[in-house]
């Protein structure tokens, strides 16, 4: 690990960038002047300069080199041409500066402004400023790709609980890497927001399939409402997934198992009135009361805890005889029938809801597993409802067993887990209570205690509800054009300058704020290529309108159809 607080270890070669003019337009900034010739002073690059500071570890009054790091917030020309040397574009400006006898050099100056980030100490593992700007005069040097690899994030590439998405945007691919500590994701959960197309599903991928690597073998369950997760099945196929045993284990491959919607299976004793209302909407005040009753009445038999549709609709109707023997005997049957109609209507044929059938928790997350259900062909209020009941029970299990109320069975779940959801807004919307806000909400607030981690997914973060995207304390922050969206982001995160959330509508697709707990410091990302091919590519319209005229294509059509006779052969125009 690099020291840079000591002289012995200062690199042998290096030159400076530039010499401090004054301090910058807060307490906190400076300005220098370069001429930047070879243009390596970039928005956002980095810069120190070195400060001597009493050692307060040395017994004997030595002092001790800090290298103060500062970003780079603009770069402003501290002289122009003459508007006269512009007016002919076939004659450079500085051919008429020197007929002239003009100064050209000047226009090569440049002042920076520079935001002090302060040094980095290794022993508290932050960044300490050092409440003093740099002197006018002082040298200025552009820190080096060891130094930034070393203190811009948490953990090193290949480490234990590492997560390498990228690396350093104003440095060359691969230079500087970005390494996400995952432990914080999963202990503080994780924000990855972005407009349309902008690669926050492909950073995603790349986030799981760190996750999934022999030095996190991590335990990971994916939503996925669009079906863009299914291409990770190729996990397995590839050698940086595996790693061979050493005698004292069996060695690791990494799973991954995809439900196909039709999988997608809910217990109906795992529902709550909750989870009812949604389901069954526009119930009469009555139908409610008697559900409820209901409910309770089937959720209190400790003899059968599994119960069905049939013991629903049983307990609806002793529920409504006790109730009108209470009443003198007023008459609730069209209440029940109705209540029945719709419970059947709801349920009796639906393929996500069932007596006995559920998603198994001890299958569907292991460590080395990767689950992805599939949701695309399912109902907004079903999905709502799965999310729902899925993170109640997987609360209630870890809790269960981190408090020692479970040793065996599904509910035993002796390992963290980290729950990915896609369009994290349709979960939690802002300024409409769904189902699944209420649970997702706990969860953010006490999952890190039993070791649940959620990262949340979304392109319109205007929508989705404060409280939840507040909650997620590492912030992955792509291309954001609407507005709308670019407030509810700074409203809503810590931690992140002004001067990087002004460049969302600049960033290119796969260019990544990433800031928070994960890294020391908010930092500008390049996402690294995915292993495994990406499952959520927009659809090439013209190209595909072109293929429909092809050979192959032609042929196709017309050995479907010709079973069809000639009843349309009016209308067919290709043959």
């Amino acid at each position: 690990m690099f020291d840079y607080t000591a002289f012995s270890q200062e690199p042998l070669m290096r030159s400076a960038v530039g010499i401090t003019k004054g301090p910058g337009e807060t307490t906190h900034e400076y300005t220098f002047v370069s001429r930047d010739e070879q243009q390596r002073l970039k928005n956002g690059e980095y810069v120190y300069y070195e400060l001597e500071e009493p050692d307060l570890e040395s017994q004997n009054g030595q002092f001790a080199l800090r290298r103060v790091l500062g970003r780079i917030l603009k770069r402003v020309p501290l002289q122009l041409y003459p508007d006269t040397f512009l007016g002919e574009p076939e004659i450079s400006p500085s051919q008429v500066a020197a007929m002239v006898g003009y100064n050209a050099r000047a226009n090569d100056l440049f002042e920076m402004h520079v935001a002090i980030m302060g040094y980095y100490d290794h022993v508290t593992g932050s960044f300490i400023n050092p409440w003093i700007p740099p002197q006018s005069g002082k040298k200025i040097y552009l820190a080096d790709d060891a130094m930034l690899t070393d203190i811009l994030s948490r953990k090193k590439e290949k480490q234990p609980g590492s997560a390498t998405i990228g690396s350093l945007l104003t440095r060359a691919p691969g230079a500087v890497p970005i390494v996400l500590s995952v432990k914080d994701v999963v202990s503080t959960h994780l924000a990855i927001i972005a407009s349309t197309g902008a690669g926050k599903s492909y950073l995603a991928s790349v986030l799981i399939e760190e996750l999934m690597q022999p030095h996190n073998k991590a335990s990971v369950l994916i939503i996925d409402p669009h079906g863009e997760y299914s291409t990770l099945d190729q996990l397995p196929n590839f050698a940086q997934f595996s790693e061979a045993g050493d005698g004292r284990g069996s060695g690791y491959r990494a799973q991954v198992r995809i439900y196909k919607p039709e999988q997608v299976k809910v217990r109906l004793s795992s529902l709550n009135m909750g989870d009812m209302r949604q389901l069954l909407t526009e119930m009469t005040e009555k139908q409610q009361y008697l559900l409820g009753r209901a409910l309770r009445k089937v959720q209190e038999n400790k003899n059968k805890p599994l119960w069905g549709l049939a013991d629903l609709k049983k307990a609806i109707n002793d529920v409504a005889k006790q109730k009108n023997d209470d009443d003198d005997g007023a008459d609730d049957s069209t209440t029940v029938r109705a209540l029945e109609w719709r419970l059947s209507q709801r349920f009796e044929n639906s393929f996500t809801f069932d007596d006995s059938q559920h998603l198994d928790l001890s299958e569907i997350l292991k460590p080395g597993q990767c689950t992805v259900l599939q949701l695309n062909e399912i109902d907004d209020r079903d999905q709502q409802v799965i999310v729902a009941t899925l993170l109640r029970r997987l609360y209630k299990a870890r809790m269960d067993t981190e408090r020692g109320k479970v040793h065996s069975g599904e509910s035993y779940l002796p390992y963290p887990v980290f729950t990915l959801l896609e369009e994290a807004h349709h979960f939690a919307p802002g300024g409409a209570e769904v189902v699944s806000t209420g649970i997702l909400k706990q969860v953010l607030a006490e999952g890190r205690k039993f070791g649940i981690g959620v990262g949340l997914i979304s392109q319109r973060p205007g929508k989705l509800d404060a409280d939840v995207l507040s909650q997620c304390q590492t912030q992955c922050i792509m291309r954001i054009v609407n507005e709308i969206d670019q407030k509810s982001v700074a409203a809503a995160i810590e931690g992140v300058g002004r001067d990087l959330l002004d460049n969302l509508p600049a960033l290119s697709k796969g260019q990544v704020i990433v800031a928070g707990a994960s890294v020391n410091t908010p930092v500008i990302c390049r996402v690294r290529t995915r292993i495994t091919k990406h499952g959520g590519e927009s659809k090439d319209a013209p190209d595909m309108w072109q293929q429909y005229f092809s050979n192959d294509a032609f042929e196709s059509r017309k050995r479907s159809e010709a079973p069809l006779g000639n009843s349309n052969k009016g209308f067919n125009l290709l043959k």
